[in-house]
């Protein structure tokens, strides 16, 4: 099995690629497959943003991997004015939908629900397959709903600490 614990810098050449939907790109510990068919088991620090695509890799045995995202089944949304686009990024985001964000589209897993929604708000949705790469999120530590006896997971937020003066 090739274990990987280390994210690291580009580098010109590597021994094996890692084909990852976004949602196995979000984990800190993933058994999956090389393109090449041999087992992997990812063990990268948690806490730490999604892997994205073309980031390296380093095997403990001192293989450089190549991280690709799959393509996925996608929404891709456009609206006819940059008011309704705005409009329609509310409603999903009030839904904690991941969200990629391009100039004049948004991009959302396929969601037959979601979809009808957009369409009811006039927008247009078309379906289409490619890397999903949403956007990680002002505050960088996830969203957390940390409980008594979890305050390791609380993470604070990295744009402004809320309630605090100078």
């Amino acid at each position: 099995m090739l274990v990987i614990h280390q994210r690291i810098a580009a580098q010109p050449e590597w021994a094996a690629e890692l084909h990852l939907t976004f949602e196995a790109r979000s984990k800190s510990r993933l058994r999956c497959f090389s393109a090449e068919g041999e087992d992997v088991g990812l063990f990268l620090e948690r806490g730490q943003p999604p892997l994205y695509d073309g980031e390296y890799l380093r095997a403990e045995d001192g293989r450089v991997v190549r991280v690709r995202a799959r393509p996925e089944q996608l929404l891709h949304v456009t609206c006819a004015s940059a008011f309704e686009l705005t409009r329609a990024a509310y409603h999903l985001g009030n839904r904690h939908v991941a969200l990629q964000v391009g100039d004049g589209w948004l991009r959302l897993l396929d969601d037959y629900v979601l979809k009808a929604m957009l369409e009811q708000l006039g927008a247009t949705v078309q379906a289409l397959e490619a890397p999903f790469a949403p956007e990680h999120g002002a505050y960088g530590g996830g969203h957390h709903h940390s409980r008594h006896g979890e305050e390791a997971f609380n993470y604070a937020p990295k744009l402004h600490q809320f309630g605090v003066r100078p």
